[in-house]
């Protein structure tokens, strides 16, 4: 028996129940494959009902707020999809009446579409015969046709697609892709593969030749840099300071307090209005935390000053003072959630 027919045998009997599998409505399609690209489907899946919950259709979603966007998206990280998933939904509310563009070149287009989503959404929608390249195909194939290239490098991405072209099911493309993803997701896992019950167990060569845990191969590492980050927490009654941030760097347009970062875990001095101030602050918690390419160590202070030094503080500074009950309007990073819980809702 083939690959071919073996995945979607597989499939038919064990494809799992999903929301997004039970209709052709490429928005729905789309959103799924943008957050399931965030976290697994069991995490996802909440995501995905609120999204749906607050957004009906694409021309919701394009006149929505960004920070509400954001809000619904808090947790998931990694927001510029979130930003892109929006500025998308309204070019093609608005520039294409709403209706997506039905192929994969024409998907690939658009902000934040890149390969996989469109192959995602024009096999599973389109019934076009492209493969879905993504982290599960690259592990499934790797194992079942003993391919040792090394998956880091653009070349080998190549090789993958073309196999995957050639022996994509013609008729049944999306079911093709959605196999894979869920062999890979389920089955033939990154660690501790579940071969024995794997339907392509016989003919998979990995498996035969024992290399199960060498495949797939991927050489180059991401380079990771550590940033140290001092977040001053200013409080007057029930509200505290905080600041929208800007600019290219982790959570634009998220909330957080105001910061200061420095090149060492120490807090340098002088960095406040006043230096008298200096002696009003107060160490509170400190966490490390871990993105794709950055180690953020985050040491949290908090500064002891009279209504008076906020309002002068607050002219001269970028914050806002916000209500811990209106918190729930505002977007911010896991840390800060974090914090927040820990310290004001226990």
């Amino acid at each position: 028996m083939n690959f071919n027919y073996l995945i979607l045998s597989y499939f038919d009997k064990n494809k799992r129940d999903l929301p997004w599998r039970h209709t052709k409505d490429p928005f729905r399609i789309w959103l799924s494959e943008i957050i399931l690209q965030q976290t697994r489907v069991d995490q996802g899946m909440k995501f995905y009902n609120n999204f749906i919950q607050e957004f009906d259709t694409i021309f919701d979603l394009a006149n929505a707020e960004e920070q509400k966007v954001l809000k619904l998206w808090q947790g998931l990280g990694y927001y510029s999809r979130a930003r892109n998933l929006h500025y998308t939904s309204k070019v093609i509310s608005d520039e294409l009446n709403g209706h997506f563009p039905t192929n994969f070149n024409d998907l690939k287009k658009l902000k934040g579409i890149g390969d996989y989503t469109a192959a995602a959404i024009s096999s599973i929608v389109y019934n076009e015969a492209v493969p879905a390249v993504d982290g599960n195909m690259f592990r499934v194939f790797a194992r079942y046709f003993n391919i040792e290239d090394d998956i880091s490098s653009p070349k080998t991405k190549k090789i993958f697609w073309d196999l995957g072209l050639e022996i994509i099911d013609k008729k049944r493309p999306g079911d093709f892709n959605q196999a894979v993803m869920d062999l890979g997701a389920t089955i033939c896992t990154p660690k501790q593969p579940k071969c024995e019950i794997c339907p392509l167990n016989e003919s998979c060569e990995a498996l035969r030749l024992n290399k199960v845990t060498e495949l797939p191969v991927k050489l180059k590492k991401t380079k990771v840099s550590n940033r140290f980050l001092h977040f001053i927490i200013i409080e007057n009654e029930s509200t505290i300071a905080f600041s929208k941030r800007t600019g290219n760097d982790v959570w634009k347009n998220l909330f957080t307090f105001p910061k200061i970062e420095t090149e060492t875990d120490l807090l340098d001095k002088g960095w406040i209005l006043d230096q008298n101030l200096e002696n009003k602050l107060t160490f509170i918690d400190e966490e490390k935390h871990v993105l794709s390419h950055q180690n953020l160590f985050i040491k949290y202070w908090k500064l002891n000053v009279s209504l008076n030094e906020i309002t002068k503080m607050k002219a001269e500074n970028n914050f806002e003072m916000i209500s811990l009950n209106d918190l729930e309007d505002y977007p911010l990073p896991k840390p800060i959630e974090k914090f927040i819980n820990k310290h004001y809702l226990d």
